[in-house]
């Protein structure tokens, strides 16, 4: 397996770290225990953002590097692992959505609102970009005669 691959499988790994992480903090912010961290208050904004920056930020850009390594030739493994992770984090962001009507009160925050929505958006051109591996045709080469 080329190395693109690779790197692409490590992007829908990454995709698919940063919804569970998501989904765990938003189902443990709609039933929050009463003696959570005796007595302190759980901010959930510092923790969204670390999730970011650890999940879906390095997965958006291993999804990057494999097109641009294989957008001369396309290849259809790629651009279907691409999609896949673009497709895990429309779903995962889509759950996570229905979850902030059940959120406790004072977790809610515009992160903790406005994320799921703005990680949907952004699964959209990821799909494409893996689409668009599927659409290139690969070249054959030309014969040498001498």
């Amino acid at each position: 397996m080329a190395i693109e691959k690779w790197i692409a499988a490590v992007s829908l790994a990454l995709f698919l770290m940063f919804i569970g992480e998501m989904i765990s903090i938003y189902t443990f912010m709609t039933n929050v225990p009463e003696d959570f961290a005796f007595g302190s208050q759980f901010e959930p904004d510092p923790k969204i953002f670390q999730f970011i920056s650890i999940g879906v930020a390095p997965a958006a850009i291993l999804a990057g590097l494999p097109y641009l390594m294989s957008r001369r030739y396309g290849s259809k493994p790629i651009g279907y692992l691409i999609i896949a992770g673009g497709v895990v984090m429309l779903v995962g962001m889509a759950y996570c959505f229905t979850l902030v009507d059940k959120i406790e009160e004072p977790y809610i925050t515009e992160v903790v609102t406005y994320s799921p929505i703005l990680f949907m958006v952004l699964s959209i051109p990821v799909m494409v970009v893996g689409a668009s591996l599927l659409k290139i045709k690969r070249r054959r080469p030309k014969k040498e005669y001498f």
